[in-house]
């Protein structure tokens, strides 16, 4: 097993490690050996979602890898469609029993679905249940600026996370600063963005050639350096290794200046944007 993962600390105390092992796509019996491989290659932290409906797959994967629930951690989501109180709380013990978990370690508001404007309601209800031990840390996904300092305002609880896209192609330097200065988590899902944009991307290829690393694990590092942790997807335990092993090297300042110019205004992967995007 490599080397244990460094960790941070989010702002109820709570320890997060920088990296973890995205689960999306990863069903049945394949997505429980991915999970499996990944943990016994050294993730601690596994990131699925109700609407990945792969919770039991996770579960069964924790089951399988033998090491210890206690030295995971474990985050899942609520969908758009429970943002209502009393669903959300249903929807958190189903998710609890999807996986066969008596808690999670994390727990997110998938997307805030300002049109339906329910998001302060279903943040209430994560308050509620980490009250009730359900629930260790809750943060939330997808959350732009105005939907942070709303749920704030309105109940004094400050997410621990906010789960957003960002990849080199869009580092999302602005709502990091946002995130620095309410001293919430920044988490990246699809962090090494499009594996064939990211695999021709001349910049990143010469940075990997310089440190001998490859691609993925530059960006990966990248991510480290910023400040943010990481949720890679792989379901090959040779790329769930390389995935991990980032903390031998380091990018230079140039190195990080050439990898954040490479960020655009319209680089989003799935003009996916929270302001108006809606999945129930």
């Amino acid at each position: 097993m490599e080397k244990a993962i460094p960790e941070v600390t989010l702002n109820d105390g709570t320890k997060l490690p920088v990296t973890g092992l995205g689960t999306y796509g990863l069903w049945g019996n394949a997505g429980a050996n991915a999970v499996s491989s990944g943990i016994n290659a050294g993730y601690r932290l596994i990131d699925t979602a109700y609407n990945y409906e792969n919770e039991g797959a996770v579960g069964e994967g924790i089951k399988r890898s033998g090491v210890s629930r206690e030295d995971l951690w474990i985050t899942s989501k609520l969908p758009g469609r429970y943002h209502t109180y009393d669903k959300a709380m249903v929807a958190i013990q189903e998710s609890l029993y999807r996986s066969k978990l008596d808690y999670f370690d994390l727990y997110l508001i998938h997307w805030p679905m300002p049109n339906q404007d329910v998001y302060v309601e279903a943040w209430q209800a994560l308050i509620d249940a980490k009250k009730w031990g359900l629930i260790r840390s809750i943060g939330v996904s997808n959350f732009l600026p105005e939907h942070l300092e709303r749920i704030i305002q309105e109940t004094g609880v400050t997410p621990s996370l906010n789960q957003v896209e960002l990849h080199p192609f869009f580092n999302q330097e602005e709502q990091r600063s946002v995130h620095k200065n309410l001293n919430i988590q920044t988490e990246s899902w699809s962090p090494i963005a499009k594996a064939a944009d990211i695999m021709s991307n001349e910049t990143i290829s010469k940075i990997a050639g310089v440190h001998h690393k490859t691609i993925a694990q530059v960006v990966l590092r990248w991510q480290y350096q910023i400040g943010s942790v990481s949720i890679p997807r792989s379901i090959s335990p040779q790329r769930q290794r390389e995935n991990l092993a980032i903390f031998d090297f380091a990018l230079s300042d140039a190195e990080m200046t050439a990898i954040a110019e490479l960020s655009r205004p319209d680089g989003r992967l799935f003009d996916m944007d929270p302001a108006t995007h809606e999945e129930f």
